[in-house]
């Protein structure tokens, strides 16, 4: 099997005729063939070859062939060379998402302009194109698309399914309800790579990596819907735990509960107000305030030791690490952000006022020279955690957001891993050269798992 690079013209002919260059001929070893049978996605269509005398890599799709599988349009595109005289076309990329609206101006809200930089970066290597659930169409095998016009507007256009789906639908909700799941499963049960499969617990993460021996280490005690006893245990073995939603995001939900000798319990958590700062003369009143807010099982919560983070200016630091997959299917550190929590707040997270700088900044005020040693060795970390939860988790994986921290004692700790992590780090000016690099690694892993791995460039 042979792969290559190619430039694809339409011809308004109506033969299922397909014009091959004589470099590509050779390149897709059918000289001498006077048939070959094109295929994009799963459809398929036989066609005459004929050769012609051009300089490049070139193919020419009468209108038959176009139409017959659904060629979205010309361009540069892949070419696998199959066994028994079939040459597919591709990759056919789905980014799967929700829309709130049929408008073609922001078709996926507040997600469009990440869905159209991953269609305008990958459109001159691939035929990619975004859909929502609703788009599919099972009984054809075919998908309504939103593509990307050479005037960078969405359009839409019938393809057959995909090679590869990037999952990014957005609510926890969508996505562990039963049509999603179903919609997973006919993927799968039709050979198509599915990633990311969906959001992670909290509690799935710390069960994955609890009796892994290269990854345990770095993550610091955590009990699953713990009794008032074990957290009181916590607290008084830790002076400060966190207490948090295991389904949570964005911060919502979370509590840091400490325990002061003599003064008593304090819970600093967040309302719509801003932050809050509760103390409590005795444990059991504060249980009584959490049973109160949260039902008195207190389920669906997690109970994990607080760890004494590196500061800067009184204010705690943590690190979003951003990991994806390349096209040789090797985990890297693609962008780290440094989140400044604000004062008062029980997290970093910038909507709760904490700030952003970038992991040189942060950690040359704590560490000094010895900075850029700690951000490897955090980078190796990372590394070596995502390696544990693909070889645990029985779903494709290709991007991981991780919260670390650091303590003074420059030991790493890992507090939260996101299947579906958020592109804020990207905002800040000195990151947004690895936002791009993002974009270009998700494009990479989508080519290897569609099995159209590169062999020389456009």
């Amino acid at each position: 099997m042979s792969m290559t690079f190619c430039n694809v013209h339409f011809t308004k002919q109506p033969q299922k005729i397909v014009y091959v260059s004589g470099s590509l001929m050779k390149s897709l070893k059918l000289s001498g063939k006077k048939s070959v049978k094109i295929r994009l996605g799963g459809e398929q269509i036989p066609a005459t070859v004929k050769s012609i005398s051009k300089p490049g890599n070139h193919l020419y799709l009468a209108s038959g062939i176009r139409k017959g599988i659904k060629i979205p349009k010309s361009g540069g595109v892949y070419l696998r060379n199959l066994d028994e005289g079939e040459v597919q076309l591709g990759p056919l990329i789905g980014v799967l998402s929700d829309g709130h609206s049929s408008s073609l101006l922001q078709p996926f809200g507040a997600r469009t302009g990440f869905i159209r930089q991953l269609l305008r970066e990958g459109k001159n290597k691939s035929y990619i194109f975004a859909f929502t659930p609703k788009d599919i169409n099972w009984t054809e095998e075919t998908v309504n698309g939103y593509f990307l016009s050479d005037h960078d507007r969405f359009t839409r256009k019938k393809v057959p399914l995909p090679d590869v789906v990037y999952n990014r639908l957005p609510s926890r909700r969508n996505d562990f309800s039963s049509s999603i799941n179903q919609l997973r499963e006919r993927f799968i049960r039709k050979k198509i790579p599915f990633f990311n499969w969906s959001f992670f617990n909290k509690s799935d993460i710390y069960r994955l990596l609890e009796n892994d021996s290269a990854a345990s280490q770095y993550i610091p005690e955590s009990h699953m819907n713990p009794d008032p006893d074990k957290i009181k245990d916590m607290l008084e073995r830790h002076s400060f735990v966190y207490y948090k939603p295991t389904a949570g995001s964005l911060g919502n939900g979370i509590y840091r509960l400490s325990y002061v000798p003599k003064k008593g319990y304090y819970a600093r958590y967040r309302k719509s107000s801003g932050n809050v700062l509760q103390r409590f003369s005795t444990f059991n009143s504060l249980m009584k305030t959490l049973q109160a807010r949260h039902g008195r099982g207190l389920q669906s919560y997690v109970v994990q030791q607080g760890i004494r983070l590196i500061e800067i200016d009184g204010c705690p630091l943590d690190f979003r690490f951003h990991m994806h997959k390349n096209g040789k299917n090797q985990w890297v550190v693609v962008g780290v952000g440094a989140k400044k929590a604000g004062r008062g707040s029980v997290t970093t997270h910038l909507k709760n006022g904490g700030s952003l700088l970038t992991p040189q900044q942060a950690l040359s005020r704590t560490f000094g020279t010895r900075g850029e040693e700690v951000l490897r060795n955090a980078k190796q970390t990372a590394v070596v955690i995502a390696e544990a939860i693909e070889r645990r988790d029985q779903h494709l994986i290709g991007e991981l957001g991780f919260d670390f921290g650091i303590d003074q004692d420059e030991r790493i700790w890992m507090f939260e891993a996101n299947a579906k992590p958020g592109r804020s780090i990207f905002k800040h000016p000195s990151l947004r050269s690895e936002g791009k690099a993002s974009v270009e690694h998700i494009l990479e892993h989508c080519l290897y798992l569609s099995k159209f791995r590169r062999r020389e460039e456009p």
